[in-house]
């Protein structure tokens, strides 16, 4: 703004007088400096709030061997999942290691509906199982370290379908005693480019559980506690290692620890996971729960993980 204008008009329009020249540049001075003022105002109310930038790519995709990991995919995904376990090695060359005795498979579908929830289902050998999961990213990592760690929920509700169980006949008792629970939050950090950690605390929950016999056990505690640790390491822009490590911290029911590793393999689209461990149930409750694998004793099996990713 000018203070000419004003002077102008003031030495036109008002007597000289009254007004002094004096007086009319104190007056302009002071227009001058409530309109800079308010322009500045202006100004700060026009400038857009900063955008956040989150870190991308912390895993490769929804697995880390056993455990889920912290992403999630694009909104709009559509995702299929084959898991599959062998049976135990240790038994060498009788069952090719293992390779004969084919013991679970699962398949999964997924949807992701927006960038921060994503819906699946799944069927699994094991006991024919049928499972419902979802996951909800609760924070990201932003690469200002504003954020320094992602955080997300993953849960599960499980149903046995059976009536009888294994060969004796045992029933369960009441329609509730086919669920079975999982919820997990887990917290993960991508420490540079090739390495991400995680640690995932769980919650798992049986209505009942079935002993080794295939009967109902009573008296049991049917709350469990784990938590587990995982990583990526990346050996090159499409290979990385990969590691589990699962520790039980209730176990009233005498769950075994798991220990896993192995090698991913990432593509445009696909996503594939070659591992060893001694988890073998695939669904995260019954391996927290039942698992009695003892890696002390080689009891290891051989495991992959295929996911078919279809982005919009």
């Amino acid at each position: 703004m000018q203070i000419e204008p004003i002077f102008n008009f003031y030495t036109k329009y008002v007597n000289m007088e009254f007004l002094p020249i004096k007086t009319l540049r104190i007056l302009g001075l002071l227009l001058l400096t409530l309109s800079t003022n308010q322009l500045n105002l202006r100004a700060q109310d026009s400038v857009a709030p900063v955008k956040k930038s989150y870190v991308k790519n912390t895993f490769e995709g929804n697995y880390i061997i056993d455990d889920q990991s912290v992403v999630l995919p694009v909104q709009h995904s559509l995702e299929a999942d084959i898991q599959h376990r062998f049976g135990i090695m240790n038994n060498g060359i009788h069952d090719f290691f293992g390779l004969y005795n084919v013991t679970n498979v699962r398949l999964a579908v997924s949807y992701t509906f927006t960038k921060d929830f994503q819906l699946g289902i799944g069927l699994i050998g094991d006991r024919m199982q049928t499972d419902l999961n979802a996951k909800f990213a609760l924070v990201r990592q932003t690469k200002d370290g504003s954020m320094p760690v992602s955080i997300t929920f993953f849960g599960n509700v499980v149903v046995d379908p059976r009536d009888s169980i294994y060969d004796n006949n045992a029933t369960f008792r009441k329609t509730s005693d086919h669920f079975s629970y999982f919820a997990q939050l887990i917290f993960a950090r991508k420490i540079s480019e090739n390495l991400s950690l995680q640690v995932s605390p769980s919650w798992s929950h049986f209505n009942s559980v079935v002993g080794s016999d295939g009967t109902i056990v009573t008296g049991t505690q049917y709350d469990h506690f784990a938590i587990s640790f995982s990583g990526r390491y990346k050996i090159t822009s499409k290979t990385s290692i990969i590691a589990n490590y699962d520790l039980p911290i209730s176990t009233a029911y005498g769950a075994l620890p798991n220990i896993s590793a192995g090698f991913e393999f990432k593509t445009s689209g696909h996503d594939f996971q070659l591992f060893v461990g001694n988890y073998g149930y695939i669904l995260p409750q019954n391996n927290s729960f039942y698992n009695q694998n003892d890696f002390n004793k080689s009891q290891f099996l051989l495991g992959f993980n295929i996911t078919r990713l279809w982005n919009p």
